[in-house]
C-alpha cells in the first residue's frame, strides 16, 4: 500500500507473484502445507494466518524470499504504467526494429542451409528405429559421426559485429547526437554508458584495498588469512541459505569447493523432482524430433571439443544440454520483457498448423552457447542440474550478448562502454590502433560476446563469472576488455597491423 503506483513497481511485483503461482515452487509449497497442516484439499490462498505460521516454522519463508529475489534480478526496471507494453522489452523504437531484423537474418541463415524443397520445414519426426538408437547412445553422443560437411556456424562474432556497426538512430543526422560526434569507435549509437567514477562506485568491492580470491598481491592481510576467513564466511552464507547474501559474497570470488552450491543458491536452483522430470521431458522431445539446428549443434560441439583440450572431456554434456535447450519453450518467457518475437517452424507437411509448431529460442550463435555451457561442466556433473544452471545463466545474462538492445548489460552498450573507456583513458593507444586499421573492438568483441570463455583459463573464467553473478551485470566484461588493452598498451603502441595487434 505504501508503494508509489506511478513507479511501476507494484506491477512488477504482481507479475512476479503470478509467475511464482505457476511454478513448481508453488506446487511444492502447497503440497507440503497440506501435509503439515493436515488439510489435504485446502488451497494456499485460503490458509491466511495458518500459512504465515507454517512459512516461519518450516523454512519456506526463506525459500520464497530467495525466489522473489531471483525474479527481481531477472525482471527489467519498472516502466511507467502508461507506457506501451513493448517498452518493457525495449524503450527505443529503432532498437526494436533492429531486433526484428536480426531475427529475420537468423531465419534466413537457417533456411539457406536446407535443400530447396525443404525450405518450409525445419523440424522432422524421427523414425522409431532412429529414436531407439538415439536413446541408447544418449550418454555417448560424442562417439557419433554424422555427416556435417554441408553445415557451417550460423553466426560468427564478426558477422554480428557488422550488424552492430550498421546500427543507427534515425532521429539524428548521420545517426549521431551532437555530444556523440567525438566518438571515433565502430559503434555509432548514442547510448549513455558509465564513466570511471560511476564504475568505481558500482564495483566498490573490487577496490584494491579489499581482498579478492585469486589475487593475493593487493590485499592488506596475508593471503592465506583472507582465504581462510573468506571460506568460513562462505560456509555460513550457505548454511543460512540466503540468496541475497550469497550474491553479495561472491563479489570477492568463490572458493572452489563452495562455488557450485553458491551459484545454485544465487540462481535459485534446487533440482527438485519436478525439475528432473522437466529435463527428462526435454530429452524425450530431442529423441522424438529432429530439428535443423541439431546439425549446427553437432558441428559446433565437434569443433569446440576438438580445438579445446579443456572441454573435450565434456562433449556428451554439451550435446545433452544444448539439444534440450533448443526444445525448451520455457526460455520463451523472457521474450515477454527482453527481446523480439522468436522464430518458429512446423513439422513437415503441417505448415501453418499451430499444434505442430516448434518454437526456436533465440539461439543466434551456437558456438557462443557451447562456450557458455562448457565451463559449467567443471561445477555440475548431474545433467538435469547442469541444464538448469545454464538455462538460468542464459535468461539472466548470456542472451544479452547475442541480441540487440539498449540495456546496460546488452552487447551494444558493452561495445560502446569498451570503446569509450579506451578512447577516454588511453587516447593515444586508441588513435594509434585506429590509424593502422586495428580498431580495438574488432579484437575485443569476440571476448565479450563469449563472456571470455575460451580466452581465459577455466579457474580465471569462473572467478570472472563470480563477479557477473555478484553484481547481476555484464558490464565487468567491457571493463576487463579495456584493462587487457591497458595492460598491453606499451606493446600495442609498437604494432603496425591488425594481425600484429591480435
Amino acid at each position: 500500500a505504501m508503494l508509489d503506483p506511478d513507479s511501476g513497481l507494484p506491477l512488477t511485483i504482481a507479475r512476479i507473484v503470478q509467475r511464482l503461482k505457476g511454478s513448481s515452487l508453488h506446487s511444492q509449497l502447497e503440497r507440503q502445507a497440506r501435509v503439515s497442516l493436515h488439510k489435504p484439499e485446502i488451497k494456499l490462498e485460503s490458509l491466511k494466518e495458518d500459512i504465515k505460521d507454517f512459512l516461519k516454522t518450516s523454512g519456506w519463508e526463506k525459500k520464497l524470499q530467495n525466489a522473489v529475489y531471483s525474479e527481481l534480478n531477472v525482471f527489467p526496471s519498472p516502466c511507467h504504467p502508461a507506457a506501451p507494453p513493448e517498452h518493457m522489452k525495449e524503450p527505443l523504437a529503432y532498437m526494436r526494429k533492429a531486433q526484428v531484423g536480426c531475427y529475420q537474418f537468423y531465419c534466413m541463415y537457417l533456411l539457406i542451409l536446407l535443400k530447396k524443397e525443404e525450405l518450409l520445414s525445419c523440424a522432422f519426426q524421427r523414425p522409431v528405429s532412429e529414436q531407439k538408437e538415439l536413446l541408447n547412445k544418449w550418454n555417448e553422443m560424442g562417439t557419433d559421426e554424422p555427416d556435417l560437411s554441408l553445415f557451417r556456424p550460423v553466426y560468427a562474432p564478426k558477422d554480428f559485429l557488422e550488424v552492430l556497426m550498421n546500427l543507427r538512430n534515425p532521429n539524428y543526422e548521420n545517426g549521431e547526437q551532437p555530444s556523440f560526434r567525438n566518438h571515433l569507435g565502430l559503434i555509432q549509437v548514442p547510448l549513455k554508458v558509465k564513466d570511471i567514477p560511476e564504475l568505481k562506485e558500482d564495483f566498490s568491492e573490487l577496490g584494491l584495498n579489499i581482498g579478492q580470491l585469486g589475487i593475493d598481491d593487493s590485499a592488506q592481510v596475508p593471503p592465506e588469512f583472507f582465504e581462510n576467513e573468506h571460506v568460513r564466511v562462505g560456509q555460513k552464507v550457505l548454511a543460512e541459505q540466503d540468496s541475497a547474501a550469497a550474491q553479495q559474497y561472491v563479489r570477492q570470488g568463490c572458493p572452489t569447493a563452495l562455488r557450485a552450491d553458491l551459484w545454485a543458491l544465487i540462481l535459485n536452483i534446487s533440482n527438485q523432482p519436478e525439475d528432473i522430470l522437466y529435463y527428462e521431458q526435454l530429452k524425450s522431445n530431442v529423441i522424438q524430433h529432429d530439428l535443423l539446428v541439431d546439425s549446427l549443434i553437432y558441428k559446433d560441439v565437434k569443433l569446440t571439443a576438438s580445438n579445446d583440450d579443456y572441454y573435450f572431456v565434456f562433449e556428451d554434456y554439451l550435446y545433452q544440454v544444448l539439444l534440450c535447450f533448443s526444445r525448451d519453450t520455457s526460455v520463451l518467457e523472457h521474450f515477454t520483457y527482453s527481446s523480439a518475437t522468436p522464430p518458429k517452424s512446423y513439422i513437415r507437411g503441417k505448415l501453418g498448423m499451430e499444434e505442430y509448431a516448434v518454437f526456436y529460442p533465440p539461439n543466434v550463435n551456437y558456438n557462443s552457447f557451447i562456450l557458455s555451457v562448457a565451463p559449467l561442466c567443471f561445477l555440475y556433473h548431474e545433467p538435469s542440474k547442469l541444464y538448469q544452471i545454464f538455462r538460468e545463466m542464459y535468461v539472466r545474462f548470456f542472451f544479452r550478448l547475442h541480441s540487440i538492445s539498449s540495456h546496460p548489460s546488452g552487447i551494444v552498450s558493452l561495445c560502446l562502454l569498451f570503446e569509450t573507456l579506451l578512447q577516454t583513458h588511453l587516447p593515444q593507444l586508441f588513435y594509434h590502433l585506429r590509424e593502422i586499421g586495428a580498431q580495438p573492438l574488432r579484437i575485443s568483441f569476440k571476448w565479450m560476446v563469449r563472456a571470455f570463455s575460451g580466452y581465459l583459463a577455466t579457474d580465471q573464467l569462473l572467478l570472472l563469472w563470480d563477479r557477473i553473478l555478484g553484481y547481476n551485470s555484464l558490464e565487468i566484461l567491457a571493463v576487463l576488455a579495456a584493462a587487457v588493452f591497458a595492460f598491453r598498451a606499451v606493446n600495442l603502441m609498437e604494432v603496425t597491423s591488425l594481425a600484429a595487434a591480435e
